[in-house]
């Protein structure tokens, strides 16, 4: 059976932000789609707001039986399911004996995915009988805006059944990328964990400011980014130039091991930013809310021309 027919269905499992906008892409793609929670009432909640984020994505929603929702313990329709991903709280005992108990329910040629940003899927899967069809399938919030879908391979995930996911993701308008090795952080995390070391390591050197950082990062390369990633604009650019560059630059980089200066004082002081009302910058309820939603906005204005890609 193809994992790709959009005629099957998807069962996102879980109820939270996560799991509305993950549903939320499903649904503007048109996928039949389950959601599944640990109350019906929480799983009805889910599914209308995911409803509702697929119509601002300019989505012709249905009203019909095509979106459903279940139980997590009790739910056991597998014929057409294509994929289940869940959600579920960053709890590994939690994610772990939920994994063991979809290895023995769901059927061994439905491929199963768990959007934990920190958990990697060989130990959620190890020594399960089915691992074989486990992988990490990473988002990033807002997960109905931004594209990535990270697909990662667990030490023993079939390589072809993650191409397959790979494929039905690109088949629903994400951009998926195959992580061929269950590494801390896969693929966009680690690059955008070695930018945050450097960019934190100018500003405890009061060589920048945190705001002349994001201005710089912005209005840069960040600026390029969005139209081609690093690999390809030096492929325009010139490998020659960077490699020279690279030979002053490389070694005056942060290699430390330790969170910087600036934002370990910052947490001690209880200043972790917009929910705490500081950060680097004072946050009142009102600034915090129009930073986000511009946030989303300049998202979404992306999200649109990246459609038409």
């Amino acid at each position: 059976m193809s994992i790709t027919n959009p005629s099957q269905t998807i069962v996102v499992l879980g109820t939270g932000t996560m799991a509305v906008g993950i549903a939320a892409g499903f649904i503007e793609a048109g996928m039949p789609l389950v959601v599944l929670g640990r109350s019906i009432e929480k799983a009805q909640t889910a599914l209308t707001d995911a409803r509702k984020l697929a119509v601002s994505l300019g989505a012709q929603v249905p009203n019909d039986a095509s979106h459903q929702v279940g139980l997590i313990r009790e739910w056991n329709n597998w014929t057409s399911v294509a994929w289940l991903i869940e959600t579920v709280t960053e709890n590994f005992e939690l994610k772990r004996a939920l994994f063991q108990e979809l290895d023995r329910r769901v059927p061994a040629h439905i491929p199963i995915g768990t959007n934990s940003s920190g958990f990697p899927i060989s130990r959620l899967a190890d020594g399960l009988k089915t691992r074989s069809r486990m992988f990490n399938a990473h988002y990033f919030m807002p997960a109905h805006l931004v594209p990535l879908v990270e697909v990662a391979l667990g030490a023993d995930s079939d390589p072809q059944l993650g191409e397959a996911v790979c494929a039905l993701y690109r088949n629903v308008g994400k951009k998926p990328v195959l992580v061929r090795q269950d590494i801390p952080g896969l693929l966009a995390n680690r690059i955008q964990h070695a930018l945050m070391r450097e960019a934190l390591d100018l500003i405890d050197r009061g060589i920048a400011s945190a705001e002349d950082v994001d201005t710089a990062v912005r209005f840069s390369f960040g600026f390029r980014y969005a139209a081609a990633g690093p690999v390809l604009q030096k492929e325009i650019s010139g490998w020659d130039s960077m490699a020279r560059a690279s030979e002053e630059i490389y070694p005056s980089l942060s290699n430390s091991h330790v969170l910087a200066r600036c934002v370990a004082d910052k947490i001690a002081e209880g200043k972790t930013g917009m929910k705490a009302g500081a950060g680097f910058t004072q946050w009142t309820k009102e600034q915090a809310t129009q930073a986000r939603q511009n946030y989303d906005q300049r998202l979404k204005a992306a999200f649109d021309v990246l459609k038409m890609q």
